[in-house]
């Protein structure tokens, strides 16, 4: 199988900068979680003891 082949069978999305950057004190205003809604599904954006985000479904 050739790289162009290989590469053609790839699911991800080519290797851009993101649209834009949100610091984590704004998205989070002084809470531990929030909610974010995707096309009606609601998923927990949290913010762990450690200081780690967890995204849950």
């Amino acid at each position: 199988m050739s790289d162009t082949e290989l590469e053609e069978d790839r699911d991800e999305a080519p290797d851009v900068g993101p649209d834009r950057t949100i610091k984590a004190d704004e998205l989070f205003a002084g809470k531990r979680e929030v909610w974010i809604d995707l096309d009606g599904v609601r998923y927990r954006l949290r913010i762990t003891r450690r200081g780690k985000l967890i995204l849950q479904k």
